[in-house]
């Protein structure tokens, strides 16, 4: 993979930060966007802005089919059986809550149990417990190992005949960790429960095949994987999304509206009340298109090679911990000892080197990893190992000026 020539396609990357190239190490938070993705969205803006689904004149069916072109680029690149199953959203925040607020409030009950683990993103935590608080349920959580691995023999004792859904992030957005989703699905649905990935920093990364994992639902975001901010997707099973409830109410997701009832339009509209975010979807649509003509094997083997080497390189770093397994997605969580992990991130960005520093949404599991923040390198098919070597000699720096302020 001809890292150089793909950075090329990026124009945020071509620019200095205080007096430095811009090293760009947090695509976890959110991807850069390559140009054929800004010039779709601007296309659609120049050429067929107009609302989708309503007009019969020439740029509402010009936006009408790219739009819906979308789902369909969407529908294969996660082999889903239909178009129906796939829903646009604002993200996966919006998609985890919409099977939070829409299957599990009418499929949840006292007694019940939700199974989650402590890596989620709070965006698969919080809707999970206001779905307890809601229904009487129960929230189970499903151990960690010391490297923040789960095991399937802590899943086959956590998720018993109480069990109505298991949610789970693919890949942990702080560890790495690649979560064993197939195997998981297939013991969920031994005892009739729902699977619910959270596939926010999978589906960018790897290839996401839906009917291979026999997940229930998969819910992931445009803006992690090369596309616009603010449009995201769900998938969900035909059946069990026919049998759902829509959570918003109002234009263009019904059938027959009278003065006392209404019904709703079929799948996958009846989920997408009022204007859609058409941009946007066709801006996925764009970012689509750039991932397969790269191609997933590609990235996959570019991210484990990028990480790989990270991690070998950090690791000569004395007074560095790092969280997470030695298998993992293309990222890197750590702390510098006596740093804060703000002011590790500060340091680096005076170098030019934006990496991202917090909690990252997880404040359950930095508990677990009995830390109050941490920072975290993330890499993406425009990373180098050179991009590496700056972030190492950034974090020497870094550890130079603490020790020197210190002493």
């Amino acid at each position: 993979m001809d890292v150089n020539a793909i950075k090329q396609q990026f124009p945020i990357l071509n620019q200095e930060v205080n007096g430095h190239p811009l090293v760009y190490l947090d695509s976890s938070a959110t991807s850069q966007k390559p140009l054929s993705v800004i010039e779709a969205v601007e296309a659609y803006y120049k050429e067929n802005n107009s609302n989708v689904h309503r007009g019969v004149h020439t740029l509402g069916t010009r936006a009408t089919d790219q739009y819906e072109g979308s789902r369909e680029k969407v529908r294969s690149f996660i082999n889903a059986d239909s178009t129906k199953e796939i829903i646009f959203t604002r993200g996966t925040t919006t998609s985890i809550n919409i099977v939070a607020s829409s299957y599990a409030r009418m499929n949840v009950g006292p007694g019940d149990e939700i199974v989650i683990t402590q890596m989620e993103h709070h965006s698969n935590l919080i809707p999970w417990q206001q779905v307890a608080k809601a229904t009487g349920a129960s929230l189970v959580y499903l151990p960690l190992q010391e490297d923040g691995t789960i095991t399937i023999e802590d899943a086959k004792k956590t998720i018993t005949g109480q069990t109505k859904i298991v949610a789970m992030a693919h890949v942990s957005n702080v560890l790495g960790t690649i979560n064993p989703i197939k195997e998981i699905a297939a013991i969920a649905h031994q005892h009739d429960a729902i699977m619910v990935v959270d596939g926010a920093q999978g589906a960018p990364h790897m290839k996401v095949d839906v009917e291979d994992l026999d997940c229930d639902f998969y819910a992931f975001s445009g803006h992690k994987m090369c596309g616009p901010t603010g449009i995201g997707v769900l998938y969900g099973k035909q059946h069990l999304l026919e049998n759902m409830e829509p959570i918003e109410f109002g234009g263009e997701m019904i059938d027959f509206v009278n003065l006392y009832d209404s019904t709703w339009k079929e799948l996958p509209w009846k989920f997408e009340g009022g204007t859609p975010i058409i941009a946007g979807a066709i801006g996925l649509g764009a970012a689509i298109d750039f991932l397969e003509d790269i191609g997933h094997q590609e990235i996959v083997d570019h991210e484990n090679e990028l990480a790989a080497y990270a991690l070998k390189q950090m690791r000569t770093i004395d007074g560095l911990s790092i969280y997470g397994p030695e298998q993992r997605a293309g990222l890197v969580t750590f702390n510098l000892d006596d740093v804060h992990p703000h002011d590790t991130a500060t340091v680096l960005d005076a170098e030019g080197i934006a990496v991202r520093a917090g909690h990252h949404c997880a404040q359950p599991l930095m508990k677990w990893l009995n830390v109050s923040a941490t920072a975290r390198a993330s890499f993406y098919l425009y990373n180098s190992k050179e991009d590496v070597d700056r972030l190492v000699e950034g974090l020497l720096k870094t550890k130079e000026y603490f020790g020197n302020v210190f002493e």
